[in-house]
């Protein structure tokens, strides 16, 4: 087990993915898991107090209105969830970091905005060209 010095952040002097890398990658995609996990329950909790009491109308479809984005809002962290899943996956096989298309460092920088990152800028850009020259046909 690997122990982060407290202010400790990945720089590009490092080797790449090296352990202190890899634990503080770790350590962020089981916080992040925890934080949406946490959110989901205090959802539950909310959601399940029970039905809607407001006896105006406007009030009502208000209330119902945040409900529905607060549910849609829970289902997309679910799916982030299983991605930050299958990071930690990565993160155990030893795979983590890399693109999964070239094999490449997907980069620090970008790994710390998007830890679920599996594809290099160059292959995602690459990707979402393909994905815009097939939806315009």
């Amino acid at each position: 087990m690997i122990t982060l010095p407290p202010d400790y952040r990945p720089s590009e002097e490092e080797e790449f993915m090296n352990p202190l890398q890899t634990e503080y990658f770790r350590q962020k995609l089981l916080k992040w898991r925890a934080d949406l996990l946490k959110e989901a329950g205090d959802t539950l909790a909310s959601l399940s107090e029970g039905g809607i009491h407001e006896a105006d109308i406007t009030d009502r479809a208000s209330v119902e209105t945040d409900r529905a984005l607060e549910l849609r809002t829970r289902d997309r962290a679910r799916k982030l969830i299983g991605k930050i899943n299958l990071a930690l996956q990565r993160v155990e096989n030893g795979s983590y970091g890399y693109c999964e298309e070239t094999g490449e460092p997907i980069g620090l920088k970008r790994l710390e905005a998007r830890p679920i990152a599996t594809l290099s800028i160059e292959a995602q850009e690459q990707h979402e060209r393909m994905e815009k020259t097939h939806r315009d046909d």
